[in-house]
């Protein structure tokens, strides 16, 4: 009897939890957008670069 009503208020939890997560991804991260240099993504992707070397036009 007690498991049953332990599995209704651990799904319940986990169903409010998610309701919250989807509700601020919406509200904040939905239209967030990071520009990407494709020349600056293609030289830090190179391989044998050391890193922390600068690549050459890229932005600082």
């Amino acid at each position: 009897m007690s498991d049953r009503r332990l599995l209704r208020h651990l799904t319940a939890a986990v169903l409010i939890k998610l309701v919250v997560l989807v509700a601020l991804w919406w509200a904040f991260v939905r239209d967030a957008r990071v520009p990407v240099d494709p020349a600056a993504a293609a030289c830090h992707l190179a391989a044998g670069r050391e890193a922390g070397a600068p690549c050459p036009g890229a932005r600082p």
